[in-house]
């Protein structure tokens, strides 16, 4: 990892705006972005140091804001229920050199010691200087799930919601659960979500047997996110929407995706861009220990995993468990099986999660003022060159 230059400048790329791409440079002081002039403004492309800048030739590359990803677990056979820094580093490394610069260490359901030992973790991690991908907290993916709708999570685990926990939570770790995924029928949830709603928690329906009114109650007490939309959730049928029916109808609920061909086939994935408004969708990895490395044996949450093909799956019942996917991947997919734009997919890959996270006003979007959190990826999106988070390169491909 390069140290922090004070002063640098990013020349011949394509930037990524709100209002499309268009050829430039960027300028880059004390980590916050301080000019984007585009080529037509008659900025001269300098090949060498000047006045103190550092130049970079970004080589016609394509620069994104930084991915946020607010579903992710591991990666490179770490996961962050591991509870460990080692295990954070390997994980913020391997996901900065695919692009994500900010992400939410995500549980499963465990035991509540299991969980509150990431909660510590995390804390401390967030307290360090954090040398790659930022954490911005947790996100908590159960307990407080559906016994019919388990998943890949480990269902000795499952309990009732439960206000005295999540009490305990944020009093000694205040500030760090950002996400919290429950199933919204259950006794005691509606509550627990209007709890979540006043401390700033995002409240998800996940793993859920949630029918359209239960989720209608929901997003009334403030839930405001539905996780992995189409996987582990009842289903849309015509006479009973379900939770698939209510997120893709009700514009109060953010929509997660996993872009991979394999959780959710690609007209899925085209009926839900075609549903929700492009604000209203999130692109997330949902990425275990196992993305990065080959087929084979993992763990997750104490259930055996077998990837093949790069697929993950439980041993036991075959259900999908979790993924080997990156951002940069799922933004490839997104550009190659809907018919939204570059700058639509950045702002489901950046701009909507960190108004979600409420991070919108330092990072998101490429524009002065705010954190030099970017990657440069190439025109094809088949990889990522570069990546800086807060105006610091973590990642280089060369």
């Amino acid at each position: 990892m390069n140290p922090l230059i004070d002063k640098w400048r990013l020349d011949n790329v394509k930037i990524v705006l709100d209002s499309g791409l268009v050829e430039g440079s960027v300028v880059v002081e004390n980590g916050v972005i301080a000019a984007v002039v585009q080529k037509k403004a008659g900025l001269v492309h300098d090949t060498g140091g000047n006045g103190g800048i550092t130049i970079i030739d970004g080589a016609g590359g394509i620069l994104l804001p930084g991915f946020i990803d607010v579903h992710v677990h591991g990666g490179y056979g770490a996961d962050f229920m591991d509870a460990s820094k080692p295990a954070f580093d390997t994980i913020t490394r391997f996901h900065a050199s695919k692009g994500t610069t900010t992400m939410l260490a995500t549980t499963v359901t465990a035991s509540r010691e299991a969980i509150e030992a990431v909660l510590e973790a995390a804390a401390e991690y967030m307290r360090s200087d954090m040398p790659y991908a930022a954490l911005a907290g947790v996100h908590l993916e159960g307990p407080f799930i559906s016994e019919l709708w388990p998943g890949a999570q480990n269902p000795a685990y499952i309990s009732p919601p439960r206000m005295d926990w999540v009490d305990k939570w944020v009093s000694l770790h205040p500030g760090i659960i950002k996400q919290l995924t429950l199933a919204p029928e259950k006794e005691g949830a509606l509550e627990l979500i209007k709890q979540l709603a006043r401390q700033g928690i995002v409240a998800a329906c996940g793993h859920t047997d949630a029918v359209y009114a239960d989720i209608m109650k929901a997003a009334d007490a403030g839930l405001s996110q539905a996780v992995h939309t189409y996987n582990a959730m009842r289903g849309l049928h015509h006479r009973e929407p379900g939770t698939v029916g209510a997120v893709l109808t009700d514009a109060r609920i953010y929509a997660e995706i996993i872009a991979d061909g394999h959780h959710v086939h690609p007209a899925a994935v085209r009926l839900l861009a075609a549903s929700k408004p492009a604000d209203k969708l999130i692109l997330i990895t949902d990425a275990i220990a196992a993305a990065g490395l080959g087929d084979g044996e993992y763990d997750l949450g104490g259930l055996t995993v077998d990837v093949r093909a790069s697929i993950a799956r439980l041993r036991e019942g075959g259900s999908l468990a979790g993924s080997t996917l990156t951002m940069i991947d799922a933004f490839r997919f997104m550009l190659e099986h809907t018919n939204l734009t570059v700058s639509q997919v950045s702002r489901i890959a950046s701009a909507n999660p960190a108004r979600q996270l409420g991070l919108q006003q330092r990072t998101g979007s490429i524009a002065i003022g705010k954190q030099a959190d970017l990657v440069l990826a190439s025109e094809s999106f088949t990889s990522v060159l570069r990546t800086w988070v807060g105006g610091r390169q973590v990642y280089a491909a060369d």
